[in-house]
């Protein structure tokens, strides 16, 4: 971990350019689509994440304290010049209203039982009160739905690390399939 903090250090020291990191993101639409957004089930949309956010999960992917079998072997050709320019870049877009695109919510205690859940898990207390994260903490609001399930239950398994601290392992770790579930439901209606 010292080594990630050391690394994310030395990437935030310089000045990042979005239309730099445009140009890199081309490679990065086929998976987490067009302007950040993800149509792909499981994959995140990555507009509107925090600058920080997605510099920390490029170096966690790049050291290795973070694995994935696509963006692993990517983010190991990452510069640091690389990662600051995709930060910039992805938090320059605005995140995706999947409103027109999601159908009526037809389980509505489903919804229910998620904004229990969150208010039971204080979710808001690090991704805020709008769920849009903050800093090195992730946009939860309106990801794609089983994304959601697919991070907590990553991190319940221990597949997955909350980065510098183990509140979400913490977090994720008592959740029924029920909780996850209805989590994941309502987070990505908001």
């Amino acid at each position: 971990m010292a080594l990630a903090a050391w690394a994310f250090a030395n990437v935030s020291a310089a000045a990042a350019d979005a239309g730099a990191g445009k140009v890199k993101a081309e490679g990065c639409v086929g998976c987490h689509g067009e302007n950040g957004v993800s149509e792909i089930e499981s994959t995140p949309s990555l507009a509107g994440q925090s600058d920080a956010f997605i510099q920390w999960q490029l170096v966690f992917f790049r050291s290795g304290a973070r694995k994935n079998e696509v963006m692993s072997p990517i983010a190991e050709q990452l510069s640091n010049e690389d990662i600051r320019d995709l930060g910039a870049y992805f938090a320059s877009l605005k995140p995706s209203d999947h409103s027109q695109d999601r159908a009526p919510d037809n389980q509505p205690q489903l919804t229910e039982a998620g904004k229990n859940a969150v208010a039971a898990s204080r979710c808001a207390s690090c991704h805020g009160d709008d769920f849009a994260g903050n800093k090195a903490t992730a946009r939860i609001a309106g990801q794609r739905e089983e994304y959601i399930a697919k991070a907590l239950h990553d991190y319940k398994s221990g597949a997955r690390s909350g980065g510098g601290v183990a509140a979400m392992a913490e977090i994720a770790y008592p959740l029924t399939e029920q909780e996850i579930s209805a989590l994941a439901h309502y987070l990505a209606r908001l």
